[in-house]
């Protein structure tokens, strides 16, 4: 069984902690155009010996030791060649990775685009050196540099892979078959009591990247820098789709049984849900909308009270190496980051079904961020409105 993440907001940890003057970059090229400004930490310039143990927090589905299934485990390996023994906690949200980055207690963590930036404003996360990690260099170059893993051109992690947020229907029950995200916006009426939803505060960005292809004189350029009109826009939108939602998923299981049943027929989804809701004989097809998708793209950051820094830094490498990225993206049912790792994925149309090489592809993905008060889209004249009333305005759109 494929395992992967359940990400449920907690209001109380969602606040991004030390950055009130922070903001980020809207180009995906690292710059600090509207002036996030985390505090001045140093990559190491060389590795020493390595402690003899890592503390890891991951989720669940990424650092496999045979013991949820014995043919999955590429732990042990790396425990021989380091000597490095790893320790792992499993996270179920990136409000919960953000808070045990703060106890000084792990190493290094496995962040989301929704907990990344977070970490590195607040000064938990360290910038990393890319030379000590000799298998960055074969990482695909759309996730290099990005808003959420860079400032200034200076890297915050190790890619780790990628995912769409995508549309799926059932093909009997949604006809014609839908180009849009009006299916579950504009449309939704049509099949109330039967669309669902992403159940985090981050989809509201799925609402504002919707409105900003259908109402351009709101102005949205990027779906997680909304000012308060913008911001106000995308809940209304979110309020109206409520009346139609019949469940928002958190649990992957539960929206393959949802599909199969027909409980659900149209609604946001992974590539490893519509697969398995396929293999198991559900009608469905699942793309990205004419408009684009949100996503995730996950980094390994090395925690800047690491006590254990140089076996972290062996972890990045390892993790990221051709044939543990190949297991990883498999078993976790993502696009692997190596370029390499196509190769050498059991199922040899893994990265096409995945789009692991199609940069195109992820172009049209507008990869999880960090709302915040300095705008993400660099305008400067207006605040944009931060993660933590995206947390209580979520609350009052499900009711």
């Amino acid at each position: 069984m494929r395992l992967t993440r359940t990400l449920k907001a907690a209001a109380a940890a969602a606040v991004l902690v030390a950055a009130a003057a922070c903001g980020s970059s809207d180009s995906g090229n690292g710059t600090s155009s509207s002036g996030l400004n985390p505090p001045d930490l140093k990559p190491p310039s060389e590795l020493g010996k390595t402690e003899g143990r890592v503390n890891l927090i991951a989720w669940a589905g990424y650092v496999e030791d045979g013991s949820n299934d014995p043919k999955v485990n590429w732990v042990s390996d790396f425990e021989k060649q380091t000597g490095c023994q790893v320790s792992s906690k499993v996270a179920a949200s990136s409000d919960e990775m953000v808070k045990l980055m703060k106890t000084g207690e792990y190493d290094a963590v496995s962040a989301s685009g929704d907990a990344s930036l977070r970490l590195i404003a607040s000064g938990d996360a360290a910038p990393v050196n890319t030379d000590l990690v000799p298998n960055y260099k074969d990482v695909f170059a759309g996730l290099k540099n990005g808003s959420w893993n860079s400032v200034d051109g200076q890297m915050y992690g190790i890619p780790h892979g990628r995912g769409a947020n995508l549309l799926m229907y059932n093909t009997d029950k949604v006809q014609p078959a839908p180009t849009s995200w009006a299916a579950v916006f504009d449309d939704a009426p049509k099949y109330k009591g039967h669309v669902t939803a992403y159940d985090s505060p981050i989809y509201i960005a799925d609402a504002a990247l919707y409105l900003k292809a259908t109402r351009p004189e709101l102005k949205i350029k990027d779906p997680y820098a909304l000012d308060q009109k913008q911001f106000d826009a995308a809940v209304d939108l979110l309020k109206k789709q409520n009346a139609s939602i019949g469940e928002y998923w958190s649990d992957y299981l539960k929206e393959v049984s949802a599909f199969k049943s027909g409980d659900s027929v149209v609604g946001t989804t992974w590539q490893v849900i519509a697969s398995l809701a396929a293999d198991e004989g559900a009608k469905v097809k699942a793309f990205v909308p004419k408009e684009g998708s949100t996503g995730w793209s996950d980094t390994w950051m090395v925690s800047s009270k690491a006590k254990h820094p140089n076996c972290a830094y062996k972890w990045l490498d390892w993790i990221v190496s051709p044939k543990v990225n190949a297991q990883v993206a498999e078993y976790f049912g993502e696009a692997p980051a190596n370029s390499k790792a196509c190769d050498l994925t059991s199922d040899k149309n893994f990265c096409t079904t995945y789009h692991a090489s199609d940069e195109d592809y992820w172009k049209r993905i507008a990869f999880w961020n960090t709302p915040i008060e300095q705008c993400l889209d660099g305008r400067t004249d207006v605040k944009c409105v931060p993660y933590a009333k995206w947390v209580q305005a979520w609350t009052e759109i499900k009711g």
